[in-house]
């Protein structure tokens, strides 16, 4: 008997129990672990003990640490392995092919595609330790979230923002968001349509992707593409986001530095200054200060400049600044990078920046966790079939929406 069929009949705690010596002609393959070609020794106590070893399909978890979770390991087949092995190894040499297959392999809602990328990713993530080791423990690139309300210039800007840093030897990627139809679902994706000669530069990568309906104007694997695109050696990573008033909470959470576009002479200057909105921006930008546009510009610059005052600092070493830019003539793009460098100097000095990406993680797992519930919780069988039922009833007046809810959870409690 060898030692896959013996895993599958007995748990590995059991067996690792009962066999303390190094085991003979064992052939052990995880994509968490290191393989053991068959005929050579492996002591699997101290892997045991060192490290979680995940269980094949369909055998019962027998954790080697009391904290381990039940979780099956990946079983690719050899079709998936050398897709998973083409897409890192292209990844990692910087093609931009492998890169959007990656990002297309990440976004996609099939179950065995999203096992796959978690392995990918898995692999990319240790890939970016080690990379960050080497660079001594400085982040490899530099987030940037832009957003703003429609029509404020955000792609204009990151158009000639984008070339300005390609020609410094930078790599830029851009991840653009557009909003999903509520009616159709569809989205129009025409951001790269905009950006006509940054899209050509080699140095330059744009990622357009819909939102599908998540709140913050950000997609759910947002997160997951800024570090596929870090991977792929791009060291200013762009991420703008449909400016729907909560994307400025949501894209906060996941770039060092958070970029708001506001453009002038858009109604009552009043409205963009929302204590819950401005507070989250670490810089300001006044965009299309030109020609007709240049004094309303000059205007609003000084009302933001005076309600900045107003808010309590969230950094100890950074303050908040107003600018004046024009995509048109260029004025202020050249600034605003300068602010960014400085910014990030002095929050990579103070050690805050590295403290904001860790809290940024944590934040970012709990986000897929309530979509992952939710998701869990509208598909349970107890459920499914009363959703129906008892959304009848609340559009009737039957019941109210909070009791509707409450027996729905508790439906879903009892046959949990």
């Amino acid at each position: 008997m060898n030692g896959s069929s013996l895993l599958r009949q007995f748990p590995l705690s059991h067996f690792l129990k009962n066999n303390r010596k190094p085991l003979k002609n064992f052939c052990w393959r995880s994509s968490t672990l290191p393989v053991f070609p068959c005929g050579q020794q492996a002591d699997l106590l101290p892997l045991c003990r060192s490290r979680r070893i995940l269980p094949l399909k369909g055998l019962k978890t027998g954790p080697c640490h009391p904290a381990a979770l039940e979780q099956q390991a990946w079983e690719l087949s050899h079709k998936e392995q050398r897709l998973l092995d083409r897409l890192y190894n292209g990844l990692i040499q910087g093609h931009r092919a492998c890169l959007a297959e990656a990002i297309t392999l990440i976004e996609s809602t099939q179950s065995r595609k999203k096992d796959i990328a978690q392995v990918l990713l898995q692999k990319v993530l240790s890939y970016h330790r080690e990379q960050e080791q080497l660079n001594k423990g400085k982040p490899l690139a530099f987030r940037v979230g832009l957003s703003g309300p429609p029509g404020a210039g955000k792609s204009t800007f990151i158009e000639g923002f984008g070339k300005m840093l390609t020609e410094r030897g930078h790599k830029v990627s851009v991840l653009a968001v557009d909003p999903s139809s509520s009616t159709s679902g569809g989205s129009l994706l025409g951001d790269k349509t905009r950006m006509t000669e940054l899209s050509r530069d080699m140095n330059a990568y744009i990622r357009p992707s819909p939102t599908r309906g998540t709140l913050g104007g950000v997609t759910r694997t947002t997160n997951e593409a800024i570090l596929l695109c870090e991977a792929g050696g791009y060291d200013i990573v762009l991420v703008e986001t449909v400016g729907v008033g909560q994307s400025e909470f949501a894209v906060a959470d996941m770039v060092d530095m958070f970029v708001l576009l506001l453009p002038p002479a858009g109604g009552d200057e009043l409205q963009g200054i929302k204590r819950g909105i401005i507070e989250m921006a670490d810089l300001v930008a006044v965009t299309k200060a030109d020609g007709d546009l240049v004094v309303p510009a000059r205007r609003i610059q000084a009302e933001y400049v005076s309600a900045l005052k107003l808010l309590r600092k969230r950094s100890k070493v950074w303050r908040p600044k107003v600018m004046r830019i024009s995509a048109k003539t260029g004025e202020g793009i050249t600034d605003i990078w300068d602010n960014m460098i400085e910014f990030r100097e002095l929050m990579l000095t103070s050690g805050e920046l590295l403290t904001k990406r860790k809290r940024q993680q944590k934040v970012w797992m709990w986000n897929v966790i309530q979509e992952s519930m939710l998701y869990h919780f509208r598909s349970h069988s107890a459920v499914r079939d009363q959703i129906p039922l008892l959304e009848g009833k609340v559009v009737s007046g039957i019941l109210s929406p909070g009791l509707a809810a409450d027996l729905l959870l508790k439906a879903f409690k009892e046959k949990s």
